[in-house]
């Protein structure tokens, strides 16, 4: 029998190594400029530190606010979030309430800037069609919340007690523009073009690409397609859309006839006992105003079986009558319109990522207002984890898995250490993480030649591209220090300057430079009213895979 010697280590472990990357993405969209300007506190836990919070757990698959306790017990989920205190669950709870309906577009803003991030000095890929048009997919899908006396819980079109939030999609990749809440008994189609007011403008300042809005038969609806003729003329963009005909009580029996009877209808023989016709039509929705018609073509198809997919013979033919309103020009064949729609179907597990993936099935508030928010975090948390598993999990160290376009985010979360990862925490400023997330960090930390636009005059500081020196004033030797040249990696010989909050940042140079930069960095911090204190030092080292090794 193997005998066992248990000794404490000199370091924490963590099991969430995965959150060094989520904070360097909140760090990257300037996190704190954006919400704490806007929504000041005097004193206590910062509003950027809640919104923080939140996120990280919701990358966890975690959307209840009692899992934000093991935050306040985990130095390495505060420094890796780059948060000075963990709140409490009663805190989260408390400030969500009281500030849900006030966070709506600043919660979008978050959204809109991590979607436009530049990442190896590329920006994010969307993912085209075939046809060179960027999808936007929208739907609604319901939230099972029965049970409950929660605000907004309705008899949903799926038959449970719950929300039916509407989804909006950009790309082929599954980046989430919008997660708007709506309560369960609302239509799919009521005051959707409202949410277009936010989407396709959104997706027009993300994507270049000509924008084509797909969507089911529930948003089968004239004010919507006119809604969208109004954004595309107003934005100065190709913006057409796709969206399923609903027959309602059209008289399928009538047209089936008459196609029959008509000899110069064209059938296509699918499979014994199986034929379709396949024929289009302009469909007048409106007079602009030079009173000139807004016309719709509309695809019809018309499907006969006279035998059953079980091979059984029918006393009476069925028909189905299937339809297709779009804007697309006369060039796409209406073929290519049919598969055009098929694949709009290759977004429905997105919504299961949200529900099952993300534990947001079931919301963790009873009022409205907060669990809308929840749903606008939960849709960065997603574009969060796109961004990760897309920069991170295709390294030479990656799984071994079969070719994908992209991971799915309970994937994601697995593989980084968001779910069960142990890491290192020492006494320095980085962890010894598992070489996938290290190579992610990597990637994302590793400066860039700095430009004239990398020095922020409005906050009077002076930055690299990856933030390593905003805490430092914005004077001539910090200047210097970023104009030193192009940065080398964590993992060579890196001097590490301590500040006062407690956090780390890494001055970076070549090594024929590093003298020029220590002096430039002591200079800098001599004119820091923390040098009188001498709390501020300067601490040269290695950053390795065990950890931070001081000289």
């Amino acid at each position: 029998m193997t005998d066992f010697i248990i000794k404490k280590l000199p370091y924490d472990l963590s099991s969430n190594a995965g959150l060094a990357l989520v904070g360097q993405y909140l760090k990257r969209i300037h996190l704190n400029a954006l919400v704490d300007p806007a929504f000041p506190v005097r004193s206590g836990i910062s509003n950027s530190d809640i919104v923080r919070t939140y996120l990280a757990l919701l990358c966890m698959g975690k959307s209840d606010f009692e899992a934000a306790e093991a935050f306040r017990s985990s130095a390495f989920a505060r420094h890796a979030l780059g948060m000075r205190q963990a709140p409490s669950c009663a805190t989260l709870r408390q400030r969500l309430d009281a500030q849900g309906s006030a966070w709506f577009e600043r919660v979008d803003q978050i959204n809109e800037r991590l979607l436009a991030l530049r990442l190896d000095g590329r920006p994010v890929d969307f993912g085209l069609l075939a046809n060179g048009y960027c999808p936007v997919d929208i739907d609604t899908f319901a939230m099972d919340n029965g049970d409950s006396a929660k605000e907004g819980v309705g008899r949903t079109y799926a038959g449970v007690d719950g929300y039916c939030p509407l989804a909006a999609y950009l790309g082929t990749q599954g980046y989430c523009l919008q997660l708007a809440l709506r309560p369960g008994t609302q239509h799919s189609a009521c005051e959707s073009q409202y949410n277009l007011e936010h989407v396709l403008p959104l997706a027009a300042r993300l994507s270049s690409a000509p924008l084509l809005l797909r969507a089911d038969s529930g948003f089968c609806s004239k004010d919507l397609m006119l809604a969208v003729h109004s954004h595309a003329s107003a934005l100065g963009r190709t913006v057409d859309y796709l969206i399923k005909w609903n027959p309602r009580s059209t008289p399928v029996q009538a047209w089936a006839q008459a196609k029959c009877a008509d000899e110069a209808t064209v059938w296509c023989l699918l499979r014994e006992g199986k034929r379709a016709c396949v024929w289009q039509a302009d469909v007048e929705l409106a007079r602009g105003e030079d009173d000139q018609p807004i016309v719709a073509r509309r695809i019809y198809r018309l499907t006969e079986r006279t035998i059953d997919k079980q091979g059984n013979h029918l006393l009476l033919p069925q028909y189905t009558l299937e339809g297709w309103s779009t804007s697309l020009p006369q060039s796409i064949t209406p073929a290519q319109i049919i598969e055009l729609y098929c694949q709009h179907g290759t977004h429905e597990p997105f919504h299961s990522e949200f529900k099952t993936d993300m534990g947001l099935e079931r919301l963790p508030s009873g009022k409205f207002d907060t669990n809308y928010r929840v749903c606008q975090m939960a849709c960065v948390a997603m574009n969060l984890l796109r961004l990760i598993g897309v920069h991170t999990l295709h390294g030479k160290d990656a799984p071994v898995r079969h070719k994908a376009q992209r991971r799915r985010i309970k994937t994601v979360m697995e593989e980084i250490g968001l779910q069960g990862r142990a890491a290192h925490w020492p006494c320095g400023p980085l962890g010894a993480w598992s070489g996938r997330a290290r190579s992610g960090l990597r990637g994302l930390c590793a400066p860039l030649r700095p430009t004239a636009g990398d020095i922020d005059g409005r906050h009077g500081a002076a930055r690299c591209p990856d933030q390593r020196l905003r805490t430092f004033p914005a004077t001539p030797a910090t200047r210097a220090a970023i104009a030193a040249g192009p940065a080398l990696h964590a993992a060579y010989r890196t001097p590490v300057v301590e500040c006062l909050d407690g956090r780390w940042d890494d001055v970076h140079a070549r090594h024929n430079g590093q003298r020029r930069v220590l002096d430039a960095c002591r200079q800098a911090i001599r004119a820091t009213k923390f040098r009188k204190s001498n709390e501020v030092r300067i601490r040269y080292g290695v950053v390795t895979d065990s950890g931070f090794i001081q000289r």
